[in-house]
């Protein structure tokens, strides 16, 4: 139902003999499995300096939503990775949709006038990509899909002025990511007020899941942000670290803590260590390093598999990216079908509340790691979804769209 192939769009995209060997045809069929990639297509319009990756990766439950992520760096693994993410994620959560994601080159800080551009180039060349839908992930934001509305309106996550939910704005993400904690705590041996947290990345999901935590006893005693780290042991003033960031600040404006090294966060001693910023941030080489008792994945592919079962083979628990992230998606699509942000909170609540208790009893009692069960969760969604949904790869397309 879902087979892999390179997609070319005359004048939007990069065509094989051009590409480097990173994006040979070897490279890009390397990741393709049973699930998918459905498709990958290269987006190129030098005029605006456009260059961008699309993997749309399973669409067996229905079109794939997942954010555009703008970073320099970006590359077709990390997208194919974050696809394969998404389409477990929304598996995971029970949503009508398939995963798929994509990168934009591109520094985010850029002057706005520029950044428009390019996002809106971008929805052109993928204006007849029915099987993707727009949504914000790092680097964008609701503005900047409300500049894909205009030109193509197959979004979600857009500003509240034109009727969709800020996901980043209240929090959706770090609201899930809280309830997932909560339950994840019946699983530790300690409870959350008066727990120690460290968050690695204080952006939309960050700034929020701490917020949340705080208000319920937790107390914040490390953060990082992109340009540094603080650590007091006593505590941090959420709402003085909140106003920091809303003037457009770096936690390292804080005046009363130790100012670090922004990867040095990974050292301090805490209960609950978030990872909410960029993939493989927590490798084989440094995940020795984390003094934690519990990790609870608010980035995707924050922690590589061979960190994860390191954590594991020492007791700590990790409740992995797409069942515990899954908030802002959740939010994204109820948007998309029309539901009240209230709905979408406690849609939110209840999913992953729900999700966080098999994935965790699956662990206590098969004794496998965390992603293993989650994995095993969201596969059987997503075959079970793909058996229902058979349809030739020759027709013009499936038949949700």
């Amino acid at each position: 139902s879902c087979g892999a192939h390179n997609q070319l769009i005359p004048g939007a995209v990069f065509h094989l003999d051009s590409l480097s060997k990173e994006t040979s045809m070897q490279e890009v069929f390397r990741f393709a499995d049973e699930l998918g990639p459905l498709k990958v297509i290269y987006v190129h319009e030098p005029s605006v300096n456009l260059k961008a990756i699309l993997v749309v990766d399973n669409v067996a439950k229905g079109p794939s939503i997942g954010g555009v992520r703008m970073a320099p760096d970006v590359s077709t693994e990390e997208c194919f990775r974050l696809a394969r993410a998404m389409t477990f994620k929304n598996a995971a959560a029970g949503l009508p949709h398939g995963g798929g994601k994509a990168v934009l080159y591109g520094d985010p800080k850029m002057p706005k006038p520029d950044k428009e551009r390019l996002i809106r180039a971008l929805a052109n060349a993928l204006r007849n990509e029915e099987t993707y839908i727009f949504a914000p992930d790092m680097g964008t934001d609701e503005e900047c899909m409300a500049w894909v509305r205009d030109e193509i309106g197959r979004v979600v996550g857009l500003p509240r002025e034109i009727g969709g939910i800020p996901l980043d704005e209240i929090g959706a993400t770090g609201w899930g990511l809280s309830h997932v904690v909560d339950v994840a705590l019946k699983y530790c041996d300690f409870e959350l007020n008066g727990a120690r947290v460290v968050v690695q990345g204080f952006g939309a999901v960050g700034k929020h899941v701490t917020r949340f935590l705080a208000a319920r006893g937790a107390v914040l005693v490390a953060v990082a942000d992109s340009e540094g780290a603080i650590h007091n042991p006593t505590g941090l003033n959420v709402d003085e670290l909140l106003n920091l960031k809303q003037d457009g600040k770096s936690v390292t404006a804080y005046a009363d803590a130790v100012k670090m090294e922004r990867d040095a966060v990974i050292d301090v001693e805490c209960d609950i260590w978030i990872p909410a910023a960029r993939p493989d941030v927590v490798n084989a080489d440094n995940v020795q390093r984390l003094n934690t008792r519990l990790v609870v994945e608010g980035a995707n592919i924050p922690f590589t598999h061979e960190a994860e079962k390191y954590l594991a083979e020492k007791g700590i628990l990790c409740v992995p990216d797409f069942i515990a992230n899954a908030g802002g998606v959740i939010c994204a699509a109820m948007e998309y079908q029309g539901a009240s942000q209230a709905a979408a909170f406690q849609t939110i609540e209840e999913k992953l509340r729900r999700n966080t208790g098999q994935v965790l009893d699956a662990v206590k009692h098969k004794q496998i790691l965390p992603r293993q069960a989650a994995m095993e969760l969201a596969t059987e969604r997503v075959k079970k979804a793909m058996s229902f949904r058979r349809y030739s790869l020759f027709s013009s397309a499936p038949d949700f769209i």
